[in-house]
């Protein structure tokens, strides 16, 4: 199986809800670092999931005065990591920090909590436009972990072709198809997928659920965070930001933010009716990641062609892998959805 590149850990991940993050300790795993996340006063703290004293999993304590206690030995721990109890033992100067857990930068934000790893807490999030914008509605769909590879993952959501099939009749059709012009824009650290069409696409989703439309954006921010808008006559109609949480080499947990203007109907129906009506492709994606997975590991290694309908090319795993990209833009190409 391919590593985890090095470059997820000096990004922002997103680790949970905020809504997930209690008093009581929430064990979460981000690109394979064990974590242990919790709310106080001060507000969310994260840390990694180890007790310093006998390596016992922090995630399995409790929160006691405003501090993380690890059930082994009762040590405590402050959110920043301090140590500040060692039951039936007083702390001399210094012994708070060198007895400390590890703590991890975090964020909270627009009802997400997000982790980096490998760096400091300036480091700023992509610009993610719509993402918790005043006047719109928006709700979260965390999915759980996936079987699949984030990266592949990544692929899927960018690649528009696989929807006339895994997808068939609900978003697109395999045997009708509609003219679209697409294009391709990329910057250093960020590539988008941009699709102009006529008509609507034919699947029933489609017909029944959207406004009318005539281009959609689909973003990644390297190296796993992207945006998918879609957009009518009157601009805006929806907009899906989505956090690629690698979990392990082989699983990953996806975050989705949906938001729409408000003035569309109230937003519970809304969220509702999205709900209902994106299930089945979230099962059918969820099916595909796994089963490519599964054949990967069969073959014992990825092994991908390249073709006509790939224009963003290798570009996704570089940007996934770290690497930077030459900015510029490709098409409109006439194609067929």
């Amino acid at each position: 199986m391919t590593p985890l590149p090095a470059s997820l850990k000096s990004s922002w991940q997103m680790a949970a809800l905020s809504r997930e993050v209690t008093a009581k300790p929430l064990a979460r795993t981000v690109s394979g670092v064990p974590l242990v996340l919790f709310r106080t006063a001060g507000g969310v703290s994260v840390l990694i999931d180890r007790c310093p004293h006998r390596n016992y999993p922090l995630s399995e304590g409790r929160l006691v005065a405003g501090a993380l206690q690890c059930p082994y030995h009762g040590w405590r721990f402050a959110g920043d990591g301090a140590c500040v109890e060692v039951p039936g033992c007083d702390l001399a100067d210094g012994q708070s920090q060198r007895l400390a857990a590890t703590p991890v930068v975090v964020m909270e934000r627009h009802g997400a909590v997000l982790v980096r790893l490998d760096g400091d807490a300036t480091a700023p999030l992509p610009d993610l436009t719509d993402w918790g914008a005043e006047g719109h509605d928006h709700f979260w769909w965390s999915q759980g972990v996936w079987r699949g590879r984030a990266l592949d993952a990544l692929e899927n959501v960018l690649d528009p072709f696989h929807t006339n099939f895994i997808h068939d009749g609900i978003i697109r059709r395999s045997t009708r198809r509609v003219p679209v012009r697409l294009s391709v824009a990329s910057g250093e650290d960020w590539i988008e997928s941009i699709i102009e069409q006529p008509q609507p696409d034919l699947g029933w989703m489609s017909r029944l659920l959207e406004p009318p439309r005539d281009r959609s954006r689909t973003r990644l921010n390297g190296p796993t965070t992207v945006q998918a808008r879609w957009e009518g006559p009157k601009g805006l109609t929806l907009c899906v930001t989505v956090f690629f949480t690698p979990v392990t080499e082989a699983s990953l947990m996806p975050f989705a933010c949906f938001t729409t203007p408000k003035g569309r109907g109230p937003g519970w129906l809304k969220e509702r009716a999205i709900r209902v009506f994106l299930d089945p492709v979230v099962r059918q994606d969820r099916h595909a990641l796994a089963q490519q997975l599964d054949n990967i590991e069969r073959f014992g290694a990825p092994r991908f062609l390249q073709g006509p309908g790939d224009l963003l090319g290798a570009r996704v795993s570089r940007l996934f892998n770290g690497e930077r990209l030459e900015p510029g833009h490709e098409g409109p190409f006439e194609h067929q959805l």
